[in-house]
């Protein structure tokens, strides 16, 4: 080694302070949601299947933006909570579709305006216009996904 060392300089990554913020309304949201009983990876997953009608796990994951362990895991949990179901596809038998039980329907109304609450809350600490321009900065960070 020369002598020289650089510094990494945590608070000038945007990674660390991507990632703090992501956990800060994380924590937000889970905070709201845990009273019904809900998480929030959960409630991630029972507006995909609802609003965006994916009954596929692997969707469903890519959607979401988690992997197929923490997927299944929480699928189970959903299914054992009596809010989805999950049946075998109709057209190609290897495959899993999930649907929304009446129950996991009722949940996700409740949970609708808690969620609502904390995307608001953080709206309002930018202008239309930032908030826009941010979506837009983290989508092209987040294009191509490996890099």
């Amino acid at each position: 080694m020369d002598g020289t060392t650089s510094k990494f300089g945590l608070h000038n990554s945007i990674g660390h302070h991507i990632t703090r913020t992501a956990r800060l309304i994380e924590r937000r949201v889970e905070a709201g949601l845990r009273p019904l009983g809900l998480t929030r990876v959960g409630w991630c997953i029972l507006l995909a299947v609802e609003e965006e009608g994916l009954k596929n796990p692997s969707e469903i994951a890519q959607f979401v933006g988690i992997d197929r362990t923490a997927t299944s895991r929480t699928l189970r949990q959903l299914e054992n909570d009596g809010l989805i179901g999950r049946e075998m596809g109709r057209a190609d038998r290897r495959t899993t579709e999930v649907t929304l039980t009446e129950e996991g329907r009722q949940l996700l109304a409740q949970a609708r305006p808690i969620c609502m609450e904390n995307m608001d809350h953080f709206n309002a600490k930018l202008s239309a216009g930032e908030a826009l321009q941010l979506r837009r900065l983290l989508a092209a960070l987040a294009s191509g996904e490996d890099g």
